[in-house]
């Protein structure tokens, strides 16, 4: 390792981030992580981890954490649009997972699993984001929002799917980002339901309304609504309340318990709304600067593989740094190497894995059907995009 790549500024202590510092600590670097929030966030919506991810984890240690912390949904049951019964089946029969290995987890506790394995040994600056960014050929110039500056010698992006550090190297996100026709809610609230370690999925065409519970009957309930919208108006894009009247005005007339998840959306202080997409780029590189996870490749969560591509992601971008001394010939290594992975599970959601919120009649009724035949059909096989890259090991520090 030459002095040429030893400090890294990664933008985003989320998934990605904290794993990336993990490693690239591991070998040798002098890691910085900023972060615009101030603390990682408890609870979120439960998240998989799958196939190569199960490795990942289990390499940094946190996998007995992690394997605590599953959710272990019971059943998942799909109402039509009436609130009768279509199917209930186990969820790795649904998720093409496998049973007693991959994992669901609450995103809280996988962030901070993450966060434990690297507070004693990175920077962190909170409350904190890069403003700005200058590439010589000796490093780095970063302006910070607080008004500080500093000099690294790499910088990586892992700030999500509307990075800022992208657009800061590679422009607007328009040109990378492919819309998948959904617009969706998530939100936090009381268990009225008696539910417990389940998910009930109510359907109507083009429209979803699912209650999560994680935990017991006594804890609250993750909801969710999604729905079919192409073309979303701009102007609710960044106002909270102009989003909430749009996903009301979506599901007006449902029926079911809709009304109530509806009146309990514009009560919590925890919504987040947005459109259902990938990012999709030519390359995650540009100069000294690379972007890893949602901010390069996010898949959406149709695919339900975003976390586990930030993981895998993170390893391998540690890994060509730790193997190449030049920082060009490490970022060509981690395009080459992780670029089939990505795009294997960035395909899935053209192999049918948006077809859980059809959009006519005639696909909710092909859907039912087939949700129908799962009850009484053999488990299936792991999906091969879960596992289709083998990790390398990493190079002796």
């Amino acid at each position: 390792m030459t002095t040429e790549s030893r400090t890294v500024l990664i933008s985003g202590a989320s998934i990605a981030g904290p794993a990336l510092a993990y490693w690239l600590h591991r070998y040798g670097f002098a890691v910085t992580i900023v972060e615009k929030a101030s603390a990682p966030r408890d609870g979120g919506y439960p998240i998989d981890v799958r196939g190569t991810a199960i490795e990942v984890a289990e390499r940094m240690g946190i996998l007995p954490r992690l394997r605590d912390a599953h959710v272990d949904s019971q059943r998942i049951t799909f109402l039509d649009a009436d609130g009768g019964e279509v199917a209930s089946i186990p969820p790795h029969t649904l998720a093409g997972s496998v049973e007693g290995r991959d994992l669901e987890v609450r995103r809280g506790d996988l962030t901070a699993a993450l966060h434990a394995a690297v507070r004693d040994d990175v920077e962190f600056l909170v409350d904190d984001s890069i403003d700005t960014l200058d590439q010589s050929p000796d490093g780095v110039d970063v302006a910070f929002r607080n008004g500080g500056r500093r000099t690294f010698d790499l910088v990586v992006g892992a700030d999500g799917m509307h990075s800022h550090t992208r657009s800061l190297l590679f422009g607007p996100e328009g040109p990378f980002h492919r819309p998948l026709g959904y617009r969706f809610a998530v939100f936090t609230m009381p268990n009225a339901f008696g539910l417990a370690r389940e998910l009930v999925m109510w359907n109507a065409p083009g429209r979803a309304a699912a209650l999560y519970a994680t935990g017991g009957k006594d804890d609250e309930l993750h909801a969710f609504l999604n729905f079919h919208q192409p073309k979303p108006p701009l102007h609710a894009l960044r106002d909270p309340e102009a989003q909430a009247n749009l996903v009301a005005d979506a599901f007006a007339g449902a029926g079911w318990e809709v009304p109530g998840l509806i009146d309990a959306m514009r009560e919590a202080d925890d919504l987040f709304c947005d459109t259902v997409g990938q990012i999709r780029m030519p390359t995650w590189t540009n100069g000294r600067v690379a972007l890893v996870g949602d901010a390069a490749y996010a898949p959406s969560f149709l695919t339900g593989q975003g976390s586990s591509l930030a993981l895998v992601g993170a390893y391998m971008l540690a890994h060509s740094l730790a193997a190449n001394p030049n920082h060009t010939d490490a970022f060509t290594a981690y395009e080459h190497t992780t670029r089939p992975f990505v795009a294997a599970n960035q395909a899935l959601i053209d192999h049918g894995t948006a077809a859980l919120f059809p959009t006519t009649r005639q696909a909710l009724k092909h859907r039912n059907a087939s949700l129908r035949d799962l009850v009484t059909m053999p488990a299936p096989t792991p999906r091969p995009a879960y596992s289709a890259l083998t990790l390398p090991p990493l190079p002796k520090p």
